[in-house]
């Protein structure tokens, strides 16, 4: 039973740090990388379908990513769903591809960036804890009906804890590299 609940846990805190990481991926730098349009989903024959199953993307070099949609109608409505997406983005349309520039980041707005990922990860660790706290719940829970051992219950409490510490500091590495990656010039 303790092994199943700290399996669970990790399982748990591992999803909510590959979450964080997506999160992170949206967070916009200078430069550019294909995966900043994987959630733009485009208008394809009247059902919303992500980006890159009606496109090719490319980076074309490191401040341009090149769109290539598979069907010259849908160019229009590609531009469209990048245009209208929360990434700021303004492509231009150049024969049968488009051209998405990445615009310069300002220091203000580097900083604002900066605080949007705090919070991100601040939200990240707090899934963390929870979970956390579950697993202790759990883990008391099964003492008060006496399945297990007191001895037990704390030693599977300290793993949890040290679970818990190792998916906070992978969260605190992956805000650092964002941060740095963000700050660079």
């Amino acid at each position: 039973m303790i092994a199943e609940l700290k399996k669970t846990t990790e399982h748990k805190m591992q999803k909510s740090v590959e979450a964080l990481q997506h999160d992170l991926a949206k967070v916009r730098t200078g430069r550019a990388h294909t995966g900043l349009l994987d959630h733009v989903q485009v208008d394809y024959y009247g059902s919303p379908m992500p980006i890159n199953q009606v496109a090719n993307i490319t980076l074309l070099d490191a401040r341009t990513i090149g769109v290539q949609p598979w069907e010259k109608p849908m160019i229009a409505k590609v531009e469209k769903a990048i245009r209208d997406s929360d990434l700021g983005l303004n492509p231009a349309t150049q024969g049968d591809m488009l051209r998405v520039p990445m615009p310069m980041l300002t220091e203000e707005r580097r900083r604002d960036l900066i605080k949007v990922v705090k919070h991100e990860g601040e939200n990240a660790k707090i899934a963390i804890r929870n979970l956390r706290r579950d697993a202790n719940t759990h883990l008391k829970d099964a003492l008060k009906k006496h399945e297990i051992p007191e001895d037990e219950e704390r030693r599977a409490q300290d793993d949890v804890q040290k679970l818990t510490d190792r998916y906070i500091a992978e969260v605190d590495r992956l805000l650092a590299e964002k941060e740095k990656d963000l700050m660079a010039v």
